[in-house]
């Protein structure tokens, strides 16, 4: 298992995606461990090297003996990205995460090239209230306190809905050495960054759960959004952990302000054509270009350009969903040629017959029969023409 050794304490990490990639720490909840994360990283990977980590007293990592204090996590963070060989990254923290990343962005700017702070605080509610959860803990373990702790992390619908998720997290928690639990409390119950936050220059996106009773935004996420000079701001429906309740959302908001280069002033057309290869395969592309005319060429760099440089690529939809829709909707109007086009590649990539099988359901109930049932018979004949079976 990957660990780094910091001054007697062994830091559980999960570094992935590709070298050279542009890095982004993400810095999870107390109570969480670097699991958290797990609905963002698959999406982030095709952006950024994504670095999840287990903060101290939690998770994989080591409980250390003794109060803990801010600097000392964030002190771990740069032990760790050196360790790592990373020099420059981007930082997202939620709640305790979000007090480290505000601790990195004063006393290590240089160090960052953007800045998440979510359902996080300058200052994390009053002593006697952290005073009183470390006496609950200390004298019963974290199940004295953990349905208290599920009622902040998830509103009552998420509960409902999602139980897989809640059941998950309220394992973790469990699963967390109390005395590691209690030093983290001590940091929040110490924090106060008040006076940190004029000073921060990294740009700043702040994200606010407008159902989060432990971080709420008045009081909380306003006065980061207001302090943090230039600071933009995301709120969603959720409680705490908002990147589990919201995931795609969350996950969005985040791309959005970390590569607005991507988007905004860079031409898509490159993005498309290397969207266009993973989605279609070289061979059809290349005979796509082999066979452009000066009549065509406009009509190819559109499609190119803006339906895969510039929609094929947001981040709101991973591109196996785009796909499934594309098929789905293809089907809906008739466009044969196309379907038959997507089909094929789908089969050639990262399609399974079964989620095509679902797309042309959904289609026979919601477009008709009819288009169905030719959406299946084309379907079956490229699945022949590969011998592919279920």
């Amino acid at each position: 298992m990957p660990f780094v050794t910091i001054d007697n304490a062994r830091l559980f990490y999960r570094l992935e995606g590709k070298t050279g990639a542009p890095v982004l720490i993400l810095s999870h909840s107390i109570g969480a461990d670097h699991g958290m994360w797990a609905p963002q990283a698959q999406d982030l990977l095709p952006h950024f090297q994504v670095l999840r980590y287990d903060t101290r007293g939690h998770g994989a990592s080591d409980t250390p003996k003794g109060e803990y204090a801010i600097d000392r996590l964030g002190r771990d963070v740069l032990a760790l990205a050196d360790a790592l060989g990373i020099l420059q990254f981007a930082f997202c923290g939620l709640s305790l995460g979000g007090a480290t990343g505000q601790w990195l962005a004063v006393h290590a700017p240089e160090r960052l090239t953007g800045l998440v702070l979510a359902n996080t605080s300058p200052q994390f509610g009053p002593r006697a209230h952290w005073e009183s959860r470390i006496r609950a803990v200390l004298d019963g373990g974290m199940a004295a306190i953990v349905e208290m702790v599920m009622q902040r992390f998830f509103s009552a619908e998420a509960r409902a809905r999602n139980q897989f998720q809640v059941n998950a997290q309220r394992s973790v928690f469990l699963g967390t050495d109390p005395l590691g639990y209690v030093g983290c409390c001590r940091v929040l119950r110490d924090f106060d960054s008040g006076k940190w936050l004029r000073e921060i220059r990294v740009p700043t996106l702040v994200i606010a759960g407008d159902r989060d009773v432990s971080t709420p935004w008045a009081g909380h996420g306003e006065i980061l959004a207001r302090e943090i000079p230039g600071a933009r701001v995301l709120r969603l429906p959720a409680a705490h952990l908002s990147n589990l309740e919201y995931p795609r959302s969350f996950t969005a908001g985040l791309l959005d302000f970390l590569e607005p280069g991507a988007n905004d002033s860079a031409d898509p057309l490159e993005a498309g054509f290397e969207m266009r290869r993973a989605m279609l395969g070289n061979a059809h592309v290349e005979r796509s270009i082999a066979a452009t005319t000066d009549f065509t060429r406009e009509f190819q760099a559109l499609i190119t350009r803006y339906a895969w440089g510039t929609i094929w690529t947001r981040p709101g939809l991973d591109p196996r969903t785009r796909r499934l829709l594309v098929l789905a909707m293809m089907a809906a109007l008739g466009r044969w040629e196309e379907f038959r086009l997507h089909v094929r590649a789908g089969i050639a990539h990262e399609l399974e017959l079964c989620e095509l099988k679902e797309a042309l359901l959904q289609t026979a109930i919601y477009a008709g029969v009819p288009a169905a049932n030719t959406g299946f018979h084309i379907a079956s004949e490229e699945i022949e023409k590969v011998g592919v079976s279920e």
